[in-house]
């Protein structure tokens, strides 16, 4: 045999998407995300040769595109040993009619990307917005995958949440397995907004490849915005800057923890509060858990729920607020606790524990599926532990009213089967709910 005899064996062992690797102008990763405003879509994607960023659109149906709408380019050099470079592009689509179907590819005369379509956001806060939740996917085993991309074809959610942890990881052969991550989600990511936050599967090269890839609203860290959504504001943060504070620096727990709290502080006045009732964060560690590891959800002083030696914690802060809904990650599983608050369970009631609660809701739902597959729990479930389900899946949030959210839990491993749901009904949000 000659000396390349082993090259065939080679690649069938790369992950799928790593067989080739796309060159030139040619659009590639193409990706949704909601700046903020009403009427508007920004649309991502890379190229790895410089290229314009051009995105033309129209209304659908229809084969015409009438519209065209130019942005910017970042020239962007991984921090691997070749010094990769991508081109990544931007351009917000403004003035869209809200509920409008919209048809679109992008690019430039170099090349251009396939048709996809999207609907723009409604405006306002009298609907209903249905969300994928999920966390810890990887271009690997993702299990969710193909079940969230059907849906979403089907136009079932409105916007997908994606809390932390990419490709597992983004910047591993030189950022290639971040490109055949993102080539695999577009299916998905180009069709509704993916909005993110960062895991700890992000922070190589100062998380680099994930503020270079991810377009999200706010003029801040790239870590951490907020966006309004119907009737909730929802808030994604950083939990990595407490466990990389030593090199990153004090100063951006500060940064980020002055933030949250002005962000808080402004969605949680009665003219906010009566336009979006529901304050749901996003973050990748949680404060609890009842996995069988160690991290730092299964110690009793959690670095995320109780700071850095007692300084930057955020359950005070999100308690302070009357944060109503915490979405988490990072254990590879899906755990909803009873409302807690200081390890403390505050049911609503014995009968309906959801129905006015007197603490925010916790839910972890890490478990679309990776190379690390799934964690195990402690034998024996906390007191504040309500459901545990060890397989894989997403989450289905669905913000019905100024009262009335529902969640589902949809399992991977049977088929598409609801495992897990609960009403979160509350008539009363904000502090004064804790009674």
């Amino acid at each position: 045999m000659g000396p390349w005899h082993w090259l065939p064996w080679l690649c069938l062992a790369l992950p799928p998407g790593l067989g080739h690797d796309p060159s030139g102008p040619e659009p590639q990763q193409v990706h949704l995300s909601y700046p903020g405003d009403p009427g508007a879509m920004t649309v991502t994607w890379a190229t790895l040769a410089p290229a314009g960023s051009v995105v033309r659109f129209g209304q659908a149906p229809g084969p015409e595109l009438p519209w065209q709408a130019t942005g910017s380019t970042q020239r962007f050099v991984d921090g691997g040993f070749l010094r990769r470079v991508l081109y990544m592009h931007r351009v917000t689509l403004r003035g869209l009619v809200p509920g409008q179907r919209y048809v679109y590819r992008c690019g430039s005369q170099e090349g251009w990307s396939r048709r996809f379509q999207f609907r723009a956001l409604r405006n306002g806060t009298a609907w209903s917005p249905r969300v994928a939740v999920y966390g810890d996917m990887g271009l690997e085993n993702p299990r969710a995958l193909p079940r969230l991309q059907r849906e979403a074809r089907a136009g079932l959610y409105d916007a997908v949440l994606h809390v932390g942890d990419f490709a597992y990881d983004m910047d591993w052969n030189d950022a290639r397995v971040g490109d055949a991550f993102m080539r695999r989600v577009e299916p998905l990511a180009a069709t509704v907004p993916y909005m993110t936050c960062p895991g700890n599967h992000e922070q190589k090269y100062n998380f680099s490849n994930y503020r270079a890839r991810f377009s999200m609203p706010g003029d801040t860290e790239g870590l951490w915005y907020s966006w309004d959504l119907g009737p909730a504001h929802i808030i994604s943060f950083s939990t990595e800057v407490y466990f990389f504070f030593i090199r990153y620096g004090l100063n951006l727990v500060r940064k980020q923890y002055q933030w949250l709290e002005q962000d808080l502080k402004e969605a949680s006045s009665p003219a906010r509060r009566r336009k979006h009732p529901w304050i749901i964060t996003m973050g990748h560690r949680p404060m609890y858990c009842s996995n069988n590891d160690w991290d730092d959800c299964t110690r009793h002083e959690s670095v995320v729920r109780r700071g850095l030696l007692g300084f930057y914690g955020l359950e005070k802060l999100f308690y302070k607020y009357g944060v109503d809904l915490e979405f988490w990650a990072h254990e590879h599983s899906y755990e909803r606790l009873w409302p807690v608050y200081d390890y403390q369970v505050y049911n609503g009631s014995t009968e309906a524990p959801y129905t006015n609660p007197r603490a925010p809701v916790h839910i972890i739902v890490g478990s679309a599926g990776c190379r690390e597959r799934l964690d195990p729990f402690v034998p024996a479930p906390r007191g504040w532990s309500a459901r545990r389900i060890e397989d894989y899946g997403s989450a289905r949030l669905h913000l019905l009213n100024r009262t009335h959210l529902h969640l589902q839990q949809v399992s991977d491993d049977q088929d598409g089967k609801v495992v897990d749901e609960m009403w979160l009904i509350k008539e009363l949000h904000g502090p004064e709910a804790w009674g």
